[in-house]
């Protein structure tokens, strides 16, 4: 049974941090790529950031240079690094898992607010 686990959302101030993590399980977390994706109230799910087996990095354009998506193989574990911190980054936060076969698998998400 295929698991995707996220944790470390919460509420942090407008330029603060928030490390999430996505704990894998039921797949062969190495050669799947690995993806953080956000739904905002009202708004249609969007791509924060993936990553590939190989370690190819994709952000959005409205995170590049603020979020980084990481991978731990050994700990069937990818993170997302979230720094400088905005209102508009408020949202549900979901973790993807790609397989090279066509899998697609989702997480429950968690919910990161940002507000003073």
């Amino acid at each position: 049974q295929v698991q995707l686990v996220e944790s470390g959302g919460g509420l942090v101030q407008p330029g603060g941090s928030l490390r999430l993590s996505c704990a894998a399980s039921g797949i062969i977390f190495s050669i799947n790529a690995m993806g953080w994706y956000r739904q905002a109230p009202g708004k249609e799910r969007e791509l924060v950031a993936t990553i590939t087996s190989g370690v190819i990095t994709n952000y959005a354009d409205s995170v590049k240079g603020r979020f980084t998506i990481s991978r731990d193989n050994a700990k069937n574990t990818a993170y997302l690094q979230m720094n400088s911190l905005k209102p508009e980054d408020t949202a549900v936060y979901y973790c993807n898992s790609h397989s090279p076969f066509g899998s697609d698998y989702w997480g429950k998400g968690t919910l990161v607010t940002v507000s003073s």
